[in-house]
Formats: C-alpha cells, sequence, structure tokens
C-alpha cells in the first residue's frame, strides 16, 4: 500500500498518486496521477523476447498498446483486430515477420500506427484508417508494399512466371506459363488420337498414299537423260 501511495492503510480512501510515464500517440507524457479509465499497456524499451500473445485481444478495452524497442519475434497476431476501442498501437523496432494482418482493419478508432523497423512483407491493407496512415509507420520494412509507399502492390503479389529452357541451357526470354504448355499438350494430344482413329477406322490415308505418288512421279520427270555411248563417243 506504501508503494501504491496509500498513506494511511487503514483509511477507507486513500490518496493514489502514482505517477508514470507513458508515450501516448507518438508523445511523451508524465502522468502525476494513474487516470483509471485509461486501459494502457507500454512496455516500451525492453528486452523482452519471443512472440506476441494472441491472448492480447481479449483485452477489449485497451487504449493504446506500445511493445516497441524490444526483441520481439514471430508474426503479428490476427487477435489484436478484436481490439476495437484501440487509439494508438506501436509495435517498431522489433523483429517481427510475415504480413500485416486484414483484421487491423477493424480497429476503426485507431489514430496512430507504427510498424517500422520490422522485417514484414507483403501488402498493406487498404482502407478505412490505414488510409490516413503515412510512410513512417511502414518505413525499414523492405519486403511492404502498396499505399501509402512507393512500390505498387499489385505488381510485387503476382509470382514470376516460369521460363523455358533455351538449348544452351540459359533461361528463354519469353516466359510461357507452366499451365498453358500442359494445355497445349494436352490439346495435341487428344487431336492426334482422334485423326488417328477416324483414319485407320476409314482405311488407308489416301491422302498420304497421293501425296506419296505425286513424289514419286515428279523424281521420274526430273531424272537426267544421258546419252548412249557409240564408238567411244558419248551422243545425247
Amino acid at each position: 500500500m506504501t508503494y501504491m501511495g496509500v498513506q494511511d492503510a487503514n483509511a477507507s480512501i486513500g490518496m493514489y498518486s502514482y505517477s508514470v510515464g507513458i508515450v501516448v500517440k507518438g508523445q511523451d507524457i508524465t502522468l502525476n496521477k494513474i487516470f483509471v479509465m485509461w486501459a494502457i499497456i507500454d512496455l516500451s524499451n525492453n528486452k523482452f523476447d519471443g512472440e506476441i500473445p494472441k491472448v492480447i485481444g481479449k483485452l477489449r478495452s485497451l487504449k493504446g498498446l506500445n511493445l516497441s524497442h524490444n526483441n520481439l519475434s514471430g508474426y503479428i497476431p490476427s487477435s489484436i483486430g478484436s481490439l476495437t476501442s484501440l487509439e494508438w498501437l506501436d509495435l517498431s523496432s522489433n523483429k517481427l515477420v510475415g504480413r500485416i494482418p486484414r483484421e487491423l482493419l477493424n480497429l476503426t478508432a485507431l489514430s496512430t500506427l507504427n510498424l517500422s523497423m520490422n522485417e514484414l512483407i507483403g501488402c498493406i491493407p487498404h482502407g478505412k484508417q490505414f488510409n490516413t496512415f503515412g510512410n513512417t509507420s511502414y518505413e525499414g520494412n523492405k519486403g511492404l508494399h502498396g499505399f501509402p509507399l512507393s512500390s505498387d502492390c499489385n505488381n510485387n503479389e503476382l509470382p514470376p512466371p516460369s521460363n523455358l529452357l533455351e538449348e544452351d541451357g540459359s533461361k528463354s526470354k519469353i516466359g510461357f506459363g507452366w499451365k498453358v504448355v500442359l494445355l497445349g499438350y494436352g490439346c495435341g494430344v487428344v487431336l492426334g488420337l482422334g485423326v488417328g482413329y477416324v483414319v485407320f477406322q476409314t482405311g488407308k490415308p489416301k491422302w498420304i498414299v497421293s501425296l506419296g505418288e505425286d513424289h514419286i512421279e515428279k523424281r521420274r520427270r526430273r531424272k537426267p537423260m544421258y546419252g548412249h555411248r557409240n564408238n567411244g563417243r558419248r551422243r545425247i
């Protein structure tokens, strides 16, 4: 009780004058007395490691969450999207990986967001409060794309096309998707089997025979004519 500032442990009403320094929406604030209506967690500038617990999503009355400047790793829990009363969120300067959960779009009361200096990747969620945040909220995450960053999200989300190898082993400049190649092979096989069945069921392929006969006849006509030898001389 003495630590909490209560002068008389037996008194029915005591003075609760415990001061605390917190960061509210990016601003350092010192509170001479704790405002009991504020539900805030500020564990910044420590050496906490490991993952952010998913159970944090049950703290529905939380107004502010600051876990910046630690050694936290893993993914941002999607359960944070349940903190609909959250007004500021600071997870900067950690080792968080993966994508920004789309569940964070549910934080309609969020006015300050800082996810900078992590290892996040993928497309930044678009819409609602996320349309109001600037580049500083995401700087230091080289794998992030989309508004408000200059890197276009759509171009970076598409997987690169597979390339066919040339005879010399180098990659071809023209890329073909493997699905298109398989589709072409499939259509060719079906068409070839169909044509072969029709031809051999109706008899010999007459057009092939006629084509061969025409070729033989042309060769006969082109046969060079040599003169007969007479008295040691060749007569043409």
